[in-house]
């Protein structure tokens, strides 16, 4: 039983689909970063995962428990930190750890005040009064000091400058190495991801149209330099998406096929290289941009590929 499955979940809001099928699972001591762009239902999905609204259509569990039906004792096994760190500002750090250790019955104190020490967090500093990058670290520790078995992050680096970002980062990172902690991540910072994620899953539209470890990415996937001086690219097999470039066209190709690819006559000049996770993204989920003159200068082919393991 994996501890994160979803099954064909669907949910709207004033019946505007947001999710629309998602189907996808988080292994055990594994770490799966789902991406998307703003409103691609990243944090939709998390709230069904935790309960917090429910699927309009299919399902998704936590150790094999319906997230409309979670109780306290699930809930306890789950480090749950989203973005902008949620703690009550008029508390003082010490008054949050007797929160905690009165609410949360695996919650480890000894250790929530050890890495608060190492972070010069503790003591009777209101938590108003802690940079962002701080308040991000105290909402980290609290997550770890219950001793979950499951971590749930919704992009909590949101704000935080790159040495904040970094230092939250390195925890996260130290976890995993300890405990081998299955984690599902959000984020919009791509280069943790690369850090980060055994798996990755890519959202549009409401649709998972990625499903893929890091090395099956860079073994499928490349970037092509086409000449050209037409609006668009031709017609290229496994065409995932393209940008203008000067004197022809960037092009990124699933499983790309050369005996095909010479067939249609298509000739690329130069090696090929395995495109950047962002790159990658950029490919999949850019829009059509039409510049002043009416030419396309990028684009993502618009019947979506599925890119899965």
């Amino acid at each position: 039983m994996n501890p994160i499955m979803f099954r064909n979940v669907h949910r709207a809001y004033a019946e505007r689909p947001v999710l629309r099928g998602l189907t996808f699972d988080v292994r055990p001591g594994e770490v799966f970063a789902l991406l998307g762009r703003n409103g691609a239902g990243k944090t939709t999905a998390i709230r069904v995962l935790l309960g917090a609204i429910e699927p309009m259509e299919g399902s998704a569990s936590l150790f094999g428990v319906d997230s409309r039906a979670l109780d306290g004792e699930v809930r306890e096994r789950v480090g749950f930190v989203t973005e902008g760190h949620a703690l009550d500002g008029l508390r003082t750090v010490r008054r949050t750890l007797d929160f905690e250790a009165t609410t949360r019955r695996r919650f480890d104190r000894a250790f929530a005040e050890d890495r608060l020490r190492r972070l010069d967090l503790a003591g009777k500093r209101r938590v108003s009064d802690l940079s962002l990058g701080q308040r991000a670290q105290l909402a980290l520790v609290l997550a770890l000091a219950g001793r979950p078995e499951l971590l749930v992050f919704d992009d909590p680096g949101l704000g935080l400058d790159v040495v904040a970002r970094r230092e939250l980062l390195d925890a996260i990172v130290d976890l995993l190495a300890r405990d081998g902690v299955p984690v599902l991540l959000t984020t919009h910072v791509l280069a943790d991801v690369e850090r980060l994620a055994d798996r990755v899953g890519i959202l549009h539209d409401g649709a998972l149209i990625v499903d893929a470890t890091r090395d099956d990415l860079r073994r499928r996937t490349s970037v092509r330099f086409l000449r050209g001086r037409t609006p668009a690219p031709p017609p290229i097999d496994g065409l995932l998406g393209w940008r203008r470039v000067p004197d022809g066209f960037e092009v990124t190709l699933l499983d790309p096929d050369e005996d095909r690819l010479r067939a249609d006559g298509i000739a690329f000049s130069g090696d090929g290289r395995s495109p950047a996770l962002e790159d990658l993204f950029v490919a999949l989920t850019a829009t059509r941009i039409a510049p002043p003159g009416g030419d396309e200068a990028e684009g993502a082919i618009e019947e979506r590929r599925e890119v899965s393991a």
